[in-house]
């Protein structure tokens, strides 16, 4: 009677607390003679998980110890499960290896997607190998190491799995719609549009996790007319209901496309027929879209009308769209100061859209305080860091980097390609250096090698020809890198995809998909 009862709370979506406060009085009910089996605990441990009730979970996990349960595999699972779930990967880890030969395909499949998560995906394709060598994955367990490929943003993996699931797995996970959908993101992520379409359009039937995928898919490629046309086809032809998710898809492609009428539009579709209370995501869709197009007052006003607190991404957002629309210095420190209040004075990333204002308004004094500011707050730029695939080997650069084999054959011939680049009348931008105490010709040495430059150099001297360079940059590319990666694919008659924290950009023939409209 006691686990009817808990189970029944624990499988709720708003009572699962009530699971916990069960197991307590069945604990502490005096002169009971019933006591916890094991089958009371992997449903109470899912109420802790769920409620990342991390105190009260590491209690049931003592009651486990002491009435003997810790070998029950069943319960082991729920451990992982449970300790993963509250951010402690290090206790589910140790759990799991405790378990030894009572590990089954779930023990796996917990630890697997735990590492899928948190993002640690070289984890999850270690574990996937180790995995194979005692059991057969899932459908449960290709949709996390697909999710690790396209993280990790290689195709060349992901093509591997996806032939793995066609070749080796059972037909049941080769038809799964979910393991499909994760296909279709991954495809998309790692930016092979083509074969998403031909995942997605392959498809028997399409849930809509699947459309939300394509749609989203088509949104972060800058493809807007696409993307809405699928959305008609879910909506309207299908008649598959679209979700939250989905309108973060359609206002995204609207967003990246500068498509603000048809934006407003949807936004006003989503909360009046479908009646989807818009969240901190959706607006901020909203006012990134007015920012974008220059609209910085409406972007305003949707902010003021907002029901809930804006958060530091939103205020960012605000903070580089002044940048690029040369907005007031003023309207600019006040965006930087929003940002600093929601998320410290750590952001790095408005120190240097601060840096770029007062450098576009020729304050160099200010330019110099905010350098100044950055190093008394030990606070530093990130990183730029590039990786490149090539062959399945992923190549990682930074900016300025030596470190790489052929790093004399790459710097040789960069510096071809910039006599070429010179030879048709190239001029750098130096809106992307506002930092560096240098004068011009110094920082253009500083962004001739910027991360994605590298990578590109060195994969046009080792990639296939007629096989597009695919690069995956941590940072937004400058102005100067997008205006350089445009020439250099006219001047080496090469397609380039390079995608960075915003967006894809499909650069070929001297023009970018984005239209320069980033």
């Amino acid at each position: 009677m006691w686990n009817i009862l808990i189970r029944t709370y624990a499988k709720t979506t708003n009572h699962k607390n009530h699971a916990i406060v069960l197991y307590k009085e069945m604990m502490m009910e005096q002169g009971n003679e019933v006591f916890p089996d094991k089958h009371t605990y992997p449903f109470v441990l899912k109420a802790c998980a769920y409620l990342f009730a991390l105190f009260e979970g590491k209690q049931v996990h003592a009651h486990v110890l002491k009435l003997g349960f810790e070998l029950d595999t069943y319960i082991c699972n729920s451990l992982i499960h449970f300790y993963a779930s509250c951010g402690c990967l290090e206790i589910a880890q140790k759990v799991f290896e405790k378990m030894r030969e009572r590990r089954n395909e779930v023990s796996w499949n917990v630890m697997i997607d735990s590492y899928a998560k948190v993002g640690d995906y070289d984890t999850v394709l270690k574990m996937f190998c180790e995995m194979m060598r005692v059991y057969e994955p899932d459908c449960y367990t290709m949709q996390s190491v697909i999710s690790a490929c396209a993280g990790l943003g290689a195709l060349s993996l992901g093509m591997w799995v996806h032939a793995y699931v066609l070749k080796k797995c059972d037909k049941n996970v080769a038809c799964n719609v979910l393991v499909n959908s994760c296909l279709v993101d991954m495809y998309c992520k790692c930016g092979s549009l083509k074969i998403a379409k031909q995942v997605f359009e392959g498809m028997s039937y399409k849930d809509v996790n699947s459309w939300n995928s394509i749609i989203l898919g088509f949104a972060m490629h800058g493809k807007a007319e696409e993307a809405l046309d699928y959305f008609v086809g879910m909506a309207k032809v299908e008649k598959c209901v679209p979700n939250s998710i989905t309108f973060v898809g359609v206002l995204s492609a609207c967003n990246h496309s500068g498509m603000v009428n048809e934006g407003v539009m949807y936004f006003e579709m989503m909360t009046k027929e479908y009646n989807i209370e818009p969240s901190l995501v959706h607006y901020g869709c909203l006012v990134d879209l007015y920012a974008r197009a220059g609209n910085i007052q409406e972007a305003l006003n949707v902010v003021s009308e907002m029901p809930m607190k804006p958060d530091a991404v939103i205020w960012r957002s605000l903070l580089d769209s002044c940048c690029k629309q040369n907005a007031s210095v003023e309207l600019s420190e006040e965006m930087a100061n929003h940002v600093f209040e929601s998320e410290g004075s750590v952001c790095g990333g408005a120190y240097v859209l601060m840096s770029k204002v007062y450098a576009s308004a020729s304050r160099w004094n200010d330019v110099g305080l905010v350098r100044k500011l950055m190093n008394d707050k030990g606070v530093s730029k990130e990183p730029g860091c590039s990786l490149i695939e090539i062959n399945g080997v992923a190549h990682e650069f930074f900016a300025g980097d030596t470190t790489h084999p052929q790093s004399k054959d790459i710097y040789k011939f960069m510096n071809d390609i910039e006599e070429k680049l010179e030879s048709i009348g190239y001029l750098p931008d130096y809106s992307g250096a506002p930092l560096i105490d240098e004068i011009n010709e110094g920082k253009q040495n500083t962004m001739r090698l910027h991360s994605e430059r590298l990578a590109i150099a060195y994969g046009i001297l080792n990639s296939t020809p007629s096989i597009p360079i695919r690069v995956f940059k941590n940072l937004r590319v400058c102005n100067d890198c997008h205006k350089v990666t445009k020439l250099i694919s006219r001047i080496y008659n090469v397609e380039i995809i390079v995608r960075d924290r915003v967006r894809f950009h499909h650069f070929k023939d001297g023009s970018c998909s984005c239209m320069d409209y980033w």
